[in-house]
């Protein structure tokens, strides 16, 4: 089955540097560049590994913050430095911008949540064939920070040199099938368990696709106990049946 990695608008470069700068516990308009524009470029390595359609994107806001740390770092001679604070400035008005629109669909989205149990909702007629690849959108937080343990894996391998370049093309269900099966007889797994370290990148790609797919079917949840720490795969609960609509 193929897959396709989706980013629209609201999934972008901004959402990951908004989620970044909440992960710090930061004002938006105090943005701690050197350390954001690290953990961005460390969440980049990840996306490129996955192929991610508008990747590019990501690229463009890396170098704008890596070229404001520099400029910090390194200060050239008065007469030919460009001022750091309009290009820094305007970066942190795109952010506050984006933080806007974002906060006003995340209370769209309560209010959806709420309508829905109040109301039943019709099931649509299931399409008949499937005219492309499914699509995984990343858009939520906790898929950031899944993006996140899959570049530590990344890193982790990268210390291993040298190693033997392995095509795997395990279809992605077979990864579904394997990863329910350990959640189902373990009750929760660790993240960092699906891997190991001699897995070749195109089976461990394929791992982290079969996650993002099972959580997009509602069939798997992830939990973080403590900023930082392990990511647990779960079983998602059963969904409470809506109450009948009375006559």
């Amino acid at each position: 089955m193929d897959f396709k990695v989706s980013l629209d608008v609201f999934a972008g470069p901004l959402d990951l540097l908004l989620y970044l700068v909440k992960k710090h516990e930061v004002d938006v308009t105090e943005v701690p560049i050197s350390l954001i524009a690290r953990e961005f470029c460390e969440h980049l390595e990840a996306l490129e590994e996955l192929s991610i359609d508008q990747v590019g994107e990501f690229v463009e806001l890396a170098s704008v913050l890596l070229e404001i740390k520099a400029r910090a770092l390194v200060p050239r001679p008065e007469e030919t430095e460009e001022p750091v604070e309009p290009v820094r400035e305007d970066l942190v008005q795109r952010l506050l911008e984006y933080k806007q629109y974002r906060d006003a669909a995340a209370v769209l989205e309560d209010r959806a949540r709420h309508w829905e149990l109040r109301f039943p909702r019709i099931p649509a007629d299931e399409p008949t064939g499937r005219s492309g690849p499914a699509e995984v959108t990343i858009a939520d937080v906790h898929v950031w920070d899944l993006v996140g343990a899959l570049s530590r894996v990344l890193a982790k391998q990268e210390k291993r040199r040298p190693r033997q370049i392995v095509h795997d093309d395990t279809p992605i269900e077979t990864h579904i099938e394997r990863i329910e099966r350990l959640v189902g007889e373990q009750g929760r797994v660790a993240f960092s368990a699906l891997f190991d370290d001699d897995m070749p990148r195109s089976r461990l790609v394929g791992l982290f696709l079969a996650t993002l797919e099972l959580v997009r079917r509602g069939r798997l949840a992830t939990r973080q106990d403590e900023l930082f720490e392990e990511i647990w795969l779960e079983p998602r609960p059963a969904t409470l049946a809506s109450p009948p609509t009375p006559a």
